[in-house]
């Protein structure tokens, strides 16, 4: 327990806390922010998940128990949050912020850090899989409910082009290609992917850290607090129960919770602001799940680690 928070949590949460006070003290700045997310996501994180996954046994790394309870857990908690919202939630233009804000975790910076610090390269490609179809479910899901509330007028089959095109999605399918067929890349290939991996995690956490926005919340606590316990404890639940009862222990549960647990995306504030709603909400969301998850998901290790499943 003590070595999971001091060799996991602890530089994830520093990471962050670093970003945010460099953005406060104008050592970085906004446009430093834009610029460093968009390496991490068109370049750097697409190389380490394309080296993570190419280069590993296609049958193990393409975990299909695991990528079904993920699938079947979202679900669960989408539809769940869909009612709550539908009754309590107000004013309207919130209501699909909440959705997203409840089940969209932030899988490919937190959880993979988490997943980075604690497993094997193959349990890396595991979990890099499985982001890469959380991902594109993620995105779906988020494209309905913002536009089934927000009324938009961008049409949601041109946003779904746009998931297509994502960089994260075209590694993880080439790679996974790579892995079936066992292609191998020239050394001096991997060695320069290798130098763009390492980028990644540490600037992507700076960014996010950076990127928090912390409000007054006196008008909307009621709807932060929905999404928070959804994404913090909720989604956690739903996901681990299932991952248990189909019989995941060790690796498998272990990137189960901390994809379920990680806090709410920073997407999900770029997707609010591109499909209409609540940006400001959005943020808050952001910014309170982060803090919120850090702790309970120490304590979701250690009582899981307790009965020996992890």
């Amino acid at each position: 327990m003590l070595s999971f928070i001091t060799a996991t949590l602890l530089p994830v949460l520093i990471l962050l806390c670093m970003g945010w006070i460099f953005h406060r003290i104008k050592w970085i700045d906004d446009a430093f922010v834009q610029t460093g997310s968009s390496l991490v996501f068109n370049v750097a994180l697409p190389a380490l998940l394309f080296l993570a996954i190419s280069q590993a046994d296609f049958s193990s790394a393409a975990n299909l128990k695991l990528i079904g309870t993920g699938i079947a857990g979202t679900f669960i908690l989408f539809s769940l949050l869909a009612v709550i919202t539908h009754f309590f939630v107000t004013p309207k233009t919130a209501k699909g912020v909440v959705v997203q804000g409840g089940f969209r975790a932030n899988i490919g910076v937190v959880g993979l850090a988490y997943c980075a610090s604690i497993y094997d390269q193959e349990g890396f490609a595991i979990a890099s899989v499985y982001m890469g179809c959380l991902t594109i479910l993620f995105n779906i899901l988020s494209v309905f409910i913002l536009n089934f509330y927000q009324g938009s007028s961008r049409s949601p089959l041109k946003q779904l082009k746009v998931m297509a095109k994502n960089p994260l999605i075209i590694a993880i399918v080439t790679a996974l290609a790579f892995s079936y067929y066992q292609w191998k890349l020239p050394q001096v290939l991997i060695h320069t992917g290798e130098y763009f991996a390492q980028l990644t995690l540490p600037l992507a956490l700076i960014c996010t850290g950076a990127s928090l926005q912390f409000r007054s919340f006196s008008s909307d606590w009621s709807n932060i607090a929905i999404s928070t316990v959804s994404k913090c404890i909720i989604h956690p639940l739903i996901q681990v129960t299932l991952a248990y009862v189909m019989g995941l222990r060790k690796t498998e549960l272990g990137i189960a919770l901390f994809f379920s647990i990680a806090p709410t995306a920073a997407a999900s504030y770029v997707m609010v602001r591109t499909l209409g709603g609540d940006p400001r909400l959005a943020a808050s969301i952001i910014a309170i799940s982060t803090l919120a998850s850090l702790p309970i998901t120490a304590l979701a290790f250690g009582v899981l680690h307790s009965f020996g499943l992890l």
